[in-house]
């Protein structure tokens, strides 16, 4: 069924879309004949490794398409969202996040 869906997928792609352009992770933007803008995912749908240009494109935000749009010194590269994967921020490693060992948790039914 999965492959029957994906044939019917790229089928009306293929003959009622517009290819509009992609991005640095190879997703593949594309605009209906309706005018309606859509994103194919290269690899897994994970809806965070669309980069802020094309996020503001897809929800209509601005019209051009951002194809050539010049970084700024000051914009980092998009990373998508590392959360469960090895590369996930760790705060135990941080220098900020050590613990008091002087705390004591309270426990309600200890006595004074």
């Amino acid at each position: 069924m999965k492959k029957i869906n994906q044939f019917i997928n790229q089928f009306f792609i293929k003959f009622f879309c517009q290819k509009v352009g992609y991005d640095e992770f190879q997703n593949q933007y594309f605009l209906s004949k309706d005018k309606k803008r859509f994103i194919v995912y290269n690899g897994i749908c994970e809806p965070t490794k669309v980069p802020a240009q094309w996020h503001g494109w897809l929800h209509y935000t601005y019209d051009k398409i951002p194809i050539d749009i010049n970084r700024h010194s000051w914009q980092k590269i998009h990373i998508p969202n590392l959360t469960g994967t090895k590369n996930a921020f760790n705060p135990k490693n941080q220098p900020s996040s050590k613990s008091n060992h002087d705390f004591v948790a309270w426990n309600p039914n200890q006595e004074n």
